[in-house]
């Protein structure tokens, strides 16, 4: 298993709407941070979504990946029909073997039976390209959900990509989500957390923290997850400081100890 990044490794500097920094982190960057923290891959998500840049473009992208042995894999949410087939061109032209998707988007919130038909749509594109789907467990479904999306695809071309800390939206423990989405999980993202009581002791807050600093049994995960699992990608969940540019400063240096973790982990 490989240690990567990802555009939500960066999420203040490649931008919060509402939250802009003056030079936003590009594609570019991304792979340069990669390079300079001597790790194989980044995982472009729809943050900096690949579906916006011209076919030119992400020939460019590629190129310059390429000479900086930077392997791309692509993300994306909102999984219509018509996404995941243009997605599956683009992690094709990358020559990546994996595709993240989370399915939700913008006024798409289709049912579990409709998740199915879009799976079953493009199968046989992903067979003939030779690409794994992997479906991010994210917030509305169920971990049982995604376990019977894999199922009745019934195709080594579809898995999951295993999420650490998104199951919570879904009222779900981390116990819960390994148990049943390690062993079909193709792709993994590390997201440190911790779960604080607040003030008045009426609830709780759920927010992130850097690696190996909160509660993720890292160790623990990386024993039950699928052995066919190519890539762990760390992803943050970084709370802002009062200004953007200390919160920026914040992220670059969690991503620094977190990935120097994640690597003396694996």
């Amino acid at each position: 298993m490989e240690a990567g990044i990802s555009s939500y490794t960066f999420t203040w500097a490649v931008g919060v709407p509402g939250k802009m920094p003056q030079q936003c982190m590009s594609v570019f960057d991304l792979i340069e941070k990669a390079v300079e923290y001597q790790i194989p891959v980044v995982q472009i998500a729809d943050n900096l979504p690949l579906d916006q840049f011209s076919h030119l473009q992400l020939t460019k992208i590629k190129e310059f990946a390429d000479k900086k042995k930077i392997k791309i894999e692509p993300g994306a949410k909102k999984m219509t029909d018509e996404n995941l087939e243009q997605y599956i061109e683009i992690a094709c032209l990358f020559k990546s073997s994996i595709l993240r998707f989370v399915i939700d988007g913008a006024e798409f919130h289709p049912s579990l039976d409709d998740v199915h038909q879009i799976i079953r749509n493009g199968l046989s594109s992903l067979k003939e390209k030779n690409i794994i789907l992997a479906i991010e467990n994210h917030d509305r479904f169920t971990a049982r959900e995604f376990v019977s999306m894999v199922e009745k695809a019934g195709s080594n071309h579809v898995g999951i990509c295993l999420d650490t800390v998104n199951s919570m939206g879904a009222g779900e423990g981390l116990e819960t989500v390994i148990n049943l989405l390690a062993p079909l999980t193709v792709n993994l993202h590390v997201k440190e957390f911790s779960v604080d009581r607040v003030f008045h002791k009426m609830g709780f807050i759920i927010e992130g923290k850097p690696l190996g600093k909160g509660m993720l049994p890292l160790g623990e995960l990386l024993e039950k997850v699928n052995p066919r699992c190519q890539s762990a990608i760390l992803e943050q969940w970084t709370p802002p400081e009062k200004e953007l540019n200390e919160t920026i400063r914040k992220e670059s240096e969690w991503a620094c100890q977190s990935i120097n973790y994640l690597k003396s982990i694996l």
